[in-house]
């Protein structure tokens, strides 16, 4: 009886195919990613401040209720129809083409009536439109 201890091996920790796991899962993850995306087309955006300038220009004010109900100053529109809607602006703006139509459209008006709106003063040749939006402090 032998009783002396052989010459054992250390056990050895064979580490290649942790280090291809951790490779894959690397690969993984770098092509799983979604990336920020990017416009193809390169434009320069404007820059706008916060706070609005004081201008004295004289402008005309369509206002668009939640229901799709068109207010030229302070008098309200018979119906909704495109016909209607351009006689009242060019009424309005008796000729002055020059004029700036501010419109105001609530924020849960529906998308049509925005669009006929600026449908109608382009027909009639107003091309300074501006749709108007508050800030979050107004609210």
């Amino acid at each position: 009886m032998n009783l002396q201890p052989g010459d054992q091996d250390e056990p050895e920790v064979n580490l290649t195919p942790l280090i291809d796991v951790v490779f894959l899962l690397l690969i993984f993850f770098m092509v799983s990613t979604t990336f920020e995306q990017q416009s193809r087309i390169q434009i320069e955006l404007p820059e706008s401040t916060a706070t609005p300038t004081e201008t004295e220009v004289e402008s005309l004010e369509i206002v668009i209720d939640a229901q799709g109900r068109y207010f030229i100053g302070d008098r309200q529109v018979v119906n909704t129809q495109l016909k209607t809607l351009k006689a009242a602006i060019s009424k309005a703006v008796e000729g002055r083409e020059e004029l700036t139509v501010i419109i105001r459209a609530d924020a849960s008006t529906p998308h049509q009536a925005v669009i006929t709106a600026l449908d109608a003063t382009s027909q009639l040749g107003l091309t300074q439109i501006s749709l108007a939006t508050s800030t979050i402090d107004d609210q």
